[in-house]
């Protein structure tokens, strides 16, 4: 697509030209950018048939040409980076950006998404294209609780702690939205509301029944403060029903508190397929049919379905369970949030309606996620100083995370262009040693990986790694190659995205070819992993030769949801482990893009550790890049392998084909340096590594920030937004909501790594805590000041933390964060903290879940993390004041 200048124009030639043929003479009000959004909504609404109105109610929303409505779809991603339309920015995955503890660089991510998503959509626009994922209202943040590191969506959110989570999340909002007076530049969406957070397996069935103190004590606070301090002006229901109502359809939830407690104008959407659970046999048996289920939540106040029940409200109108009066309320909130877009108006008025495809993916913007990347990284041990490394001649690059492109995207991801993977990016950072890579093991036993690039060569004889390459301009390999090269390996994510500028997006086909080696002789199958695009009504068709012969072939029309689908292509049995030609030809099409497709197999581990301690043996130093993977973790995903079930997982230690590797690594005696990529925390004793990094799923210059990082280029200051357990038997049931023995304000044993910790090549020393107060009258503020030393020899970013130990009670936390600011200091620098705490801050949630500062004793510590003992201040409140809800 290229770039438009007024974008809008043809919309609105489109909107005039419509009044124009019907004979009105005079605009509408709908288009009268001197009226009120309400007002102007209320005119648009009350223009529509009843079945127009029940069309404009599910996120796919038809055009309504003769009142020059255009199409629009309510459902756009932006996470970490604008997902699923093309090349984008990709930012760290959401729990990494929480390991940052910058509000200020959250907030200029969530700038960064909106321009990219505003600049999609005028392009789009331009085009005809109305499509999903390339809207202006942005299905994100994800602010639940990450309360057990078993979930697999965890890692989409910013944490355990609530106001950790609530600070960053409104940060993010509020970059999304922009700060113009008068029109979004993208609309936020905080999510899931509320009480959510596992396991998959059962969302769409299991009731919450929590506490009063746990629901506004813990799953609240970040919903409230998007809401109250952000003003994000759209909100995602949930799944799970709570007290015994769908999230979706919950009078607490959505009358009570949203729009009651919180004053909430913005809309409500669903989940998708949420409305959907409260009649079908596998939901929440909350309603009869589906007429009954859109009265429902059209009356609890949910305004847009994702799906296509909603379809029912013209029945459940004409039957009487609904009036027409009722829908026209969520209707004038969802048509209020498209004219406060720009939607309806002239371009020349709007601030983001020159925003071209320019912006998208800019040098700025690239800069901006190497920054969070590497601000991102946790230091959590460095035995011996082994960290940063010198003088290193020969490393060993271990492991599967240390070439996957998986491992950098994590979930609902942005499409990074060419993404450089770990292994190039120590390469990159150590040009003077020798870099020798080997995958070493699977994530689990059995589980599909990408073939490696050591198996595979563009020729006989090469010692280059990877398959030659041929491009075409067409889906048939016809004609001559628009372009040639190697690819190390077959492992490409182009959704909605050229794999090359001269390459088009919508039609388009590869050959590969060269030979593949085997680590050890027997029968392999090789699976493609094509990433599919909804609505694309796409083709795919992939075929494998080996040693001159076809041996598989597949072809599919998909026109499902956007998703990754693993299909078999073709069974390899080899002799022996000599290379064996081999050619693959990939074959695309689809009428709004997409596209991208993965090689992988399962080899038997054994050969693969054995090339990697053969590695390690002839190396100064071994790096293991381990972990996780988003095909393991996730979103109700069908997967059941062991330490994982449907997305989530059933243990937290380091799958045991990995920790056998490291272990194997480990014996030969060299310095071994483990990064691990992943979206949840990981039990990984310390005898099992010299130095650990926490490097997340890192986006698209993750593999530089940590080179970077290894090389001393970048000094880690990430901290830890959850708590690293030492193993299972420290957790609660999974699906049980209380907090009581969870997350670090209330977990009562010996973390692994503590929650707010991380090591730095440099030190720091606080000096004495002081309060402006050490006698408060409830519902006033405190002031909190420390000074913080560079006590180290180089330079570095320090996240001083407040914590408040209130009165204990058998509800009480035992501790909770309440400040926090990142410092940089340069080698004997000091500089004072200052921390306001206000009333909020001060305050307790009693049983009934009544927030108020109450009279006791009260104790402040400060620090570089949440086990800091010794830096503490104590003061009382007296008297008592609520607090709003």
């Amino acid at each position: 697509m290229c770039a438009p200048k007024l974008v809008l124009s043809g919309l609105l030639s489109l909107t005039f030209a419509a009044f124009g043929q019907s004979g009105l003479a005079q605009k509408p009000a709908y288009l009268d950018p001197t009226l009120s959004p309400p007002a102007r909504a209320r005119d648009l609404v009350h223009r529509m048939t009843l079945e127009e109105k029940t069309a404009q109610m599910i996120n796919t929303a038809p055009a309504i040409d003769r009142l020059g409505v255009p199409a629009y779809d309510f459902w756009s991603e932006g996470l970490h980076g604008v997902a699923r339309s093309g090349y984008a920015t990709l930012f760290p995955q959401a729990i990494g950006m929480a390991a940052t503890w910058d509000e200020p660089l959250m907030h200029e991510i969530g700038t960064v998404v909106s321009t990219e998503a505003r600049a999609k959509y005028n392009d789009a626009v331009q085009h005809g294209v109305h499509s999903i994922y390339f809207g202006l209202t942005i299905w994100s943040p994800n602010i639940n609780i990450f309360r057990d590191p078993r979930w697999g969506r965890g890692q989409e959110t910013y944490g355990e702690d609530p106001f950790l989570t609530a600070r960053m999340g409104t940060a993010f909002v509020r970059g999304i939205q922009g700060d113009d007076p008068n029109y979004f530049r993208t609309i936020a969406t905080p999510k899931h509301f509320a009480v959510h957070s596992g396991p998959e397996s059962t969302r769409h069935t299991f009731n919450v029944d929590v506490s009063q103190h746990d629901l506004w004590d813990t799953y609240l606070p970040a919903f409230r403060s998007t809401i109250i301090e952000g003003k994000a002006d759209s909100i995602m229901c949930a799944y799970n029903r709570i007290d015994g109502q769908p999230a979706c359809a919950s009078d607490l939830l959505l009358k009570q508190i949203l729009r009651g407690d919180w004053g909430f104008r913005g809309f409500v959407t669903s989940d998708c397929g949420a409305i959907d659970d409260f009649y079908t046999k596998i939901g929440h048996h909350f309603s009869k049919e589906k007429e009954d289920a859109s009265a429902a939540g059209v009356k609890a106040g949910t305004d847009t379905a994702c799906g296509k029940t909603y379809l029912g409200l013209t029945s459940a109108v004409k039957s009487g369970l609904i009036t027409e009066h009722e829908m026209d309320i969520s209707l004038e909130r969802l048509f209020e949030a498209r004219i406060r877009l720009g939607l309806f108006d002239d371009p020349a008025r709007m601030p983001y309606a020159r925003l071209t495809m320019a912006e998208v993916n800019s040098p700025a913007h690239r800069a901006l996620a190497l920054r969070a990347a590497r601000e991102s990284i946790v230091l959590l041990k460095n035995a011996n100083n082994l960290l940063p490394l010198h003088g290193v001649k020969n490393i060993a690059v271990i492991g599967p995370n240390a070439a996957s492109l998986d491992a950098l995207e994590g979930n609902y991801n942005a499409i990074a262009r060419d993404p450089a993977m770990p292994v190039d990016g120590i390469a990159a950072a150590f040009p003077g040693a020798k870099v020798v890579y080997a995958q070493g093991a699977p994530y689990v036993e059995g589980l599909m990986l990408p073939i490696p690039r050591t198996q595979m060569h563009p020729a006989q004889g090469s010692l280059v790694q990877g398959l030659h390459a041929e491009y075409f301009a067409n889906e048939n390999l016809s004609g001559a190659p628009v372009l040639t090269r190697v690819d190390p390996q077959i492992d490409f994510d182009w959704n909605s995205a050229k794999p090359a500028p001269q390459v088009p997006a919508n039609a388009f086909s590869v050959r590969w070819s060269g030979t593949i080696a085997a680590p050890a002789a027997g029968d392999y199958d090789l699976t493609g992993k094509f990433a599919h695009c909804y609505p694309c009504n796409e083709f795919v068709g992939f075929s494998v030769w080996f040693d001159g012969k076809e041996v598989g072939t597949f072809t599919s029309e998909a026109s499902k949801e956007s998703r990754a689908s693993t299909t078999p292509a073709a069974h390899l049995h080899f002799d022996d482990t000599r290379p064996h030609e081999i050619k693959i030809e990939y074959k695309h099409r689809s009428a709004l893009f997409g596209g991208g497709v993965t090689l992988s197999w399962a080899p038997p581990t054994a050969p693969l550790r054995e090339a990697a301690v053969e590695a390690a043996k002839k190396a100064d130093v071994v790096v293991a890049f381990v972990g996780l993977s988003p095909e393991l973790e996730g979103e109700e995903m069908p997967i059941k392998v062991k330490g994982f079930a449907g997305g989530d997982r059933t243990d937290i230690e380091l799958p045991q084909t990995q920790l056998e590797l490291l272990r194997a690594v480990k014996a030969t005696g060299k310095p071994l340096i483990v990064v691990l990529m992943n979206g949840s925390a990981i039990a990984l004793k310390d005898s099992e590594t010299d130095a650990l990094l926490e490097a997340w799923y890192p986006g698209e210059a993750g593999a530089q920030a940590i080179a970077e990082t290894l090389a001393g280029k970048n000094n880690p200051s990430g901290r830890l937004p959850l708590t690293f357990y030492s193993n299972i038997d420290q957790l609660p049931a999974f699906d049980d909501y209380s907090m009581a023995n969870r997350t670090y304000r209330y977990f009562k044993g010996q973390p692994l790594y503590a929650f707010g910790g991380g090591l730095s090549y440099t030190t720091f020393r606080y000096g004495k805590v002081s309060l402006s107060a050490t006698h408060l009258h409830a519902g006033e503020d405190l002031t909190v000041e420390a000074e913080v030393t560079n006590t180290g020899k180089v330079a570095g970013d320090e996240v001083a933390q407040v914590y408040l130990t209130p009165p204990q009670t058998s509800i009480a936390p035992r501790f909770a964060l309440v400040g926090y600011q990142r410092v940089h200091l340069l080698p004997g620098q000091s500089k004072p903290m200052r921390f306001t705490l206000h009333p909020r801050e001060l305050s307790q949630v009693d049983a009934q879940g009544v927030r108020a500062a109450s009279a006791g004793h009260y104790e402040i510590k400060v620090g570089g993390s949440s086990n800091v003992t010794t830096l503490s201040a104590a003061f009382e409140i007296e008297g008592r004041v609520e607090l709003p809800r």
